[in-house]
């Protein structure tokens, strides 16, 4: 026997039928290899399921008596209808094309498929499926600088009905690029308030050239929650000169095109500690080794550091006083 799919919304009455048998045949049924625990009523070759829902979900199998061979087998899914669905579109290689994706708000719980129709200046645009997210496509430009709208209608579709959605928006105003990629931050020597910045325009951006990005820079130390901000034209460098010296700074870098649509997304966030000379080093070591506060209030025994050098061991011939001094010097 033939085992097919019966869909049904959830929460309406159901009735299953046992194959082409006639009214006054006599069956049983089994839902998974076991009977039918669930409210149910069986009238000849029907069994009917009153307000269905996930738990009736299963394979049924009805057996014709007295001698129980098998004659049909259904195998139930509850779900629902679709409805409406929020759908975004964006560009990040302007001026090559763009991506549309839309989200379901209701789940249906069962299988559905989506049919995608863009529109632009009164003609249907060819849709690319995603190779990996089944909620999107992707659409060519047919034209740049077009004053059309574009117009997507999304349709969403299985057994127990439709749904569709739609959106329209102005080309400008899609265009968001991805992040900066390649973020590095290094220390400029002798400089303990400044560190060089520099990162990559995003690969995905087509044409830099004719596209230009700009970009906007935020960092702040570690021990702070407040950013600074920069805006520069199209650079991909920053020299920051106000940070505090022997201090770590977490940086993040975002693009724009310079002209239309809105920033990315900010880049992943590179770390980097401003310049510190290694007397200043050593000097700052053996004071959190020598001050009271450092000293272990346990009574057993402690392990020795090792030794970090000819420098560290001339350290200990000066007093306090000399070091202070030292480092009044060095600022």
């Amino acid at each position: 026997p033939n085992k097919e799919n019966q869909y049904e919304k959830m929460g309406s009455d159901v009735t299953m039928l046992c194959g082409s048998l006639d009214n006054s045949t006599s069956v049983t049924w089994k839902v998974n290899g076991t009977d039918v625990r669930a409210p149910h009523r069986v009238e000849g070759p029907r069994l009917m399921l009153p307000k269905v829902n996930s738990s009736h979900n299963g394979l049924y199998s009805c057996f014709q008596n007295p001698h129980g061979e098998r004659r049909d087998s259904i195998n139930l899914r509850i779900g629902l209808p679709p409805r409406e669905m929020s759908i975004t579109c964006r560009s990040n290689t302007y001026p090559k094309g763009f991506y549309c994706s839309w989200q379901e708000h209701y789940p249906t719980f069962i299988p559905t498929m989506f049919e995608v129709d863009v529109q632009h200046n009164q003609r249907s645009l060819d849709v690319q499926d995603d190779p990996v997210h089944k909620n999107r496509c992707h659409v060519r430009f047919p034209e740049v600088f077009s004053s059309f709208l574009y117009h997507v209608n999304v349709t969403a579709v299985n057994a127990l009905g439709k749904a569709s959605s739609t959106f329209s928006f102005e080309e400008s105003t899609i265009v968001k690029p991805d992040p900066p990629e390649r973020v590095v931050a290094t220390p400029v020597r002798n400089n303990p308030r400044r560190l060089e910045v520099s990162w990559n325009s995003p690969s995905t951006w087509p044409d830099i050239n004719s596209f230009p990005l700009k970009y906007f820079l935020r960092y702040r130390p570690l021990i702070r929650e407040q950013w600074q901000h920069v805006e520069l034209s199209d650079s991909t460098t920053h020299t920051i000169t106000d940070a505090y010296a022997g201090k770590e700074y977490i940086i993040q870098v975002a693009a724009k095109d310079t002209e239309i649509g809105t920033w990315s997304d900010w880049s992943v966030a590179v770390h980097a500690t401003t310049w510190i000379s290694e007397i200043t080093s050593l000097l700052k070591d053996y004071y959190l080794k020598t001050s009271p506060s450092s000293v272990p209030s346990s009574k057993a025994p402690q392990k020795a550091e090792p030794p970090v050098g000819r420098a560290a061991r001339v350290l200990t011939f000066f007093s306090p006083l000399m070091l202070g001094m030292l480092l009044l010097f060095m600022w």
